[in-house]
């Protein structure tokens, strides 16, 4: 087996913006290219002894079209001779991005790569997929439309599926909701948040520019009661809503994964240990519970129980996809996205990955915890799980 360790020297991301908020003007290239200038200059490393980009990027559209990644590169300074290549592993493309570069360098191929992510869901197109009485798409071809009978479902219904085959109530779902803003809010009132955001200049609404420095979808103070009156958004009477849901976003993040024995002998310090990553699949028509499969899958690799994890993130997609890991694992409750998650941060699709994996890395040090778990569910029925190990 191969000794040669990934481990992850530094990690940053941009603060969340929310949909048509205060990265609208920022093109999606240039936001990466500016989080990927900030990653190496904070980490005092020269871009030139980078092996690889890979970023993660789901609509792949408009200006995300024709590889984001090395658009950016180039955008960034970056010497032309490095590559740079864009992924698209649904919502957890940016932890996708993460995951080959850990591969490569564990194979002998890479010392350095950079992996992370980034959507803008202001300047590209949506499309049908977020239409709330959205159908099959057409991306998926006839046969497998005819293996499932025409049942194939954009990913708000299938959580609405989810919650009826865990019986979950509305109120489970917005008391979840309704935490995940308060955990968040705190978080960044506590300035927990700051040492890994990369500050972004943004218009101030008067002509001039102010520094971002801060999610703009984090609510200070939530009031359950309106929460409670929100309308379904995708059935009369189902349970899901614009508040327990997350929210569409603008971000991009990323991180330098180098060989550990390479990154030391340049000067750099590893923070974290990439320990086992895992992929895996379900149901497509559920979509949301290979984050099951996915977790079993890496602590199996890890020789792991679930409760030698400190910390743990999974995506909230939905509110329903944490709360049945929860269920499945039996896991504190206090130990899952402390700082709260999508539902309140934001979702921009491809970079969520990158930016929970340096959240959790954060969280990590800042609490002196050892190893924490990301999973992310993906569209169609994925999900991957990555565990790490806090050095130092």
């Amino acid at each position: 087996m191969s000794t040669r360790e990934a481990v992850i020297v530094d990690a940053v991301r941009t603060p969340v913006g929310k949909r048509g908020g205060l990265l609208k003007d920022w093109h999606p290239t240039d936001l990466l290219a500016h989080t990927l200038s900030t990653l190496v200059s904070r980490s005092r490393f020269d871009p030139a002894a980078l092996d690889d980009v890979i970023i993660g990027c789901v609509l792949q559209r408009g200006e995300q079209t024709g590889n984001i990644a090395r658009s950016a590169v180039m955008g960034a300074g970056f010497p032309e001779s490095l590559p740079a290549t864009t992924i698209d592993r649904q919502c957890g493309s940016g932890q996708q991005a993460v995951h080959f570069a850990a591969q490569a360098i564990g194979s002998g191929e890479y010392s350095f790569a950079v992996g992370g992510g980034v959507e803008s869901m202001t300047r590209v197109e949506l499309g049908p997929l977020f239409e709330p009485g959205a159908g099959p798409g057409p991306w998926y071809g006839e046969r497998a439309l005819a293996r499932y009978e025409g049942n194939l479902l954009a990913q708000g219904p299938s959580a609405e599926l989810v919650v009826q085959k865990w019986g979950l109530t509305r109120e489970q779902l917005d008391a979840y909701s309704v935490g995940s803003h308060a955990r968040a809010a705190r978080a960044a009132a506590d300035g927990r948040l700051a040492d890994q955001l990369v500050p972004v200049e943004v218009g101030d609404g008067r002509g001039g520019t102010t520094t971002m420095t801060r999610d703009e979808g984090i609510r200070d103070s939530i009031d359950p009661a309106r929460m409670a009156q929100l309308k379904p958004v995708f059935a009369p009477d189902g349970a899901i809503t614009a508040g327990n849901a997350s929210q569409m976003s603008d971000g991009a993040a990323a991180l330098l994964v180098a060989e550990r024995a390479a990154a030391e002998a340049a000067g750099l310090r590893p923070r974290a240990r990439i320990v086992s990553m895992a992929v895996a699949a379900d149901d497509p028509l559920l979509q949301f519970t290979a984050v099951l499969p996915a977790t079993h899958k890496a602590l199996a690799q890890a020789g792991m129980s679930v409760h030698d994890l400190d910390l743990v993130e999974v995506n909230e997609a939905f509110a329903p996809v944490p709360l049945i890991w929860q269920s499945e694992f039996d896991y504190p409750a206090d130990q899952i996205n402390v700082n709260g998650g999508s539902i309140a941060i934001g979702h921009p699709l491809g970079s969520t990955g990158a930016r929970m994996m340096t959240g959790l890395l954060a969280e990590l040090e800042r609490t002196g915890g050892r190893y924490g778990l990301l999973t992310i569910c993906e569209g169609m029925g994925m999900a991957n799980a990555t565990i790490i190990e806090r050095l130092g």
